[in-house]
């Protein structure tokens, strides 16, 4: 019995050091391990017996990264409704991710990692981007690469104003979905 809650003392250290490093260095890619060990709550060495260098803080991000995305897309419900009702509902899920997201577009060295390798989401961002065309809440003219493009600017923008301007992450929630609504609108 003593094991199981070392473990889930264990994995719950490690997750509060992963959080503490996509906080930290979504805000300052350079900062120190000292620094995420500080935001964690944890000494510098318990930091270093999880991750030993840099390198290794970074690939757990990636690959904490990955996890956080597929279960975004996963809560999102792809394949229910209108092409643009799931595009609506992913663009909510991912905004949530701000953090992670920024570091991901801080840092693109974490999306070359082999976690990144299956392409998160990407077969189902397309057949969702197809259902859209094919019931008519997705212009056709649009392909899905260059609306995959057009959300993560969307997210970023939104993150942007976020931290730049006095609004609530609702009201900013809601400029993004509905610039994003209005970019795959169907033209007459």
């Amino acid at each position: 019995m003593v094991t199981t809650e070392e473990t889930g003392s264990r994995a719950r250290t490690r997750q509060a050091i992963l959080q503490a490093a996509i906080e930290v260095l979504s805000r300052n890619p350079a900062a120190s391990l000292g620094e995420i060990a500080t935001a964690a709550q944890v000494g510098r060495t318990t930091l270093h017996r999880y991750f030993a260098e840099r390198s290794d803080l970074l690939a757990g991000v990636a690959g904490e990264g990955v996890v956080r995305l597929n279960r975004a897309t996963t809560r999102a419900r792809l394949a229910e409704g209108t092409g643009a009702q799931a595009l609506h509902r992913l663009c909510a899920e991912y905004f949530d991710l701000g953090d992670l997201l920024s570091l991901v577009f801080a840092e693109p060295q974490l999306i070359s990692d082999p976690a990144w390798a299956t392409g998160v989401c990407d077969d189902d961002f397309h057949a969702l981007v197809a259902r859209g065309h094919a019931d008519g809440s997705i212009d056709p003219a649009l392909p899905a690469t260059w609306l995959q493009s057009v959300l993560w600017a969307q997210l970023y923008a939104g993150w942007s104003y976020l931290a730049e301007h006095d609004v609530s992450r609702h009201e900013v929630l809601a400029l993004v979905t509905r610039t994003v609504a209005g970019a795959v609108t169907p033209r007459p």
